[in-house]
């Protein structure tokens, strides 16, 4: 435990020295300051409440769970690991004391406490802007909840993006099959609406199941369950192909 924590802490230092990441938190910044400004706009002075105080949190999630998250998270992994294969910096950490599945296993925490810690400052943030435009926030928990749900698919994202770059050559390959992959399971979804639960795109907005005044907690399940699979695979497949990878 105590090697696996040496590499999980080595690589979060690794991830907050990184630029892109900061970049991709600012923009979400940004992107959260611009939507108030339209939210408090319309609701205010354009006589058209497009949002209420809980909604806010919300539409955030939804935009920014399709763009700025994934893009944030692909960031994240091929700089890991494509990266890091690319520039020989990971001679250092693979010729240590630690095994290489800690070492994968280590980069696998470090990307998925990047993913919640974004979510948490994401989901802070706009409800500081939700009590900004009206004064309170209603429906806490389900927001809460909403954004621990989207952890999930995010983090599967993730490890997608860990498989390509194990298998890429570079950087920019692993970033545009990245964007490929991204693009084409999307496409499936809407060409094979009947085949759209089985893809894990069609995840990301799977908080949307608890929103309501109903909760099918047997579709929750069945999505969780989904997910698991796509995780334990995808684990299994990269750690394969990083094992095998020669430095």
């Amino acid at each position: 435990m105590e090697t696996l924590k040496a590499v999980y802490i080595n690589e979060m230092f690794k991830i907050s020295k990184k630029k892109k990441i900061a970049i991709s938190l600012v923009f979400s910044f940004l992107s959260l300051i611009v939507g108030a400004i339209v939210v408090y706009y319309l609701n205010n002075f354009a006589g058209i409440r497009i949002t209420g105080s809980s909604d806010f949190s919300i539409m955030v999630l939804t935009v920014l769970s399709y763009t700025l998250f994934p893009l944030f998270t692909a960031f994240i992994c091929i700089d890991m690991f494509a990266g890091e294969f690319a520039d020989s910096t990971i001679k250092l950490t693979l010729t240590g004391l630690a095994p290489r599945f800690k070492v994968f296993l280590g980069k696998i925490l470090a990307i998925a406490t990047s993913i919640m810690a974004n979510l948490i400052v994401v989901m802070i943030l706009s409800l500081v802007v939700s009590i900004f435009i009206d004064g309170s926030v209603s429906n806490l928990v389900k927001i809460v909840l909403a954004y621990i749900m989207e952890f999930f698919p995010q983090l599967i994202f993730a490890l997608v993006v860990v498989f390509l770059s194990n298998i890429s050559k570079g950087t920019t390959s692993a970033f545009m099959l990245s964007i490929l992959v991204f693009l084409v399971f999307n496409g499936l979804g809407m060409i094979f609406p009947n085949f759209k639960s089985f893809l894990f795109t069609s995840t990301f907005d799977w908080y949307t199941l608890i929103l309501g005044g109903y909760i099918n907690f047997s579709k929750i399940l069945r999505v969780f369950l989904i997910l698991l699979g796509y995780g334990i695979m995808l684990i299994t497949a990269s750690y394969y192909f990083f094992e095998k990878r020669d430095i």
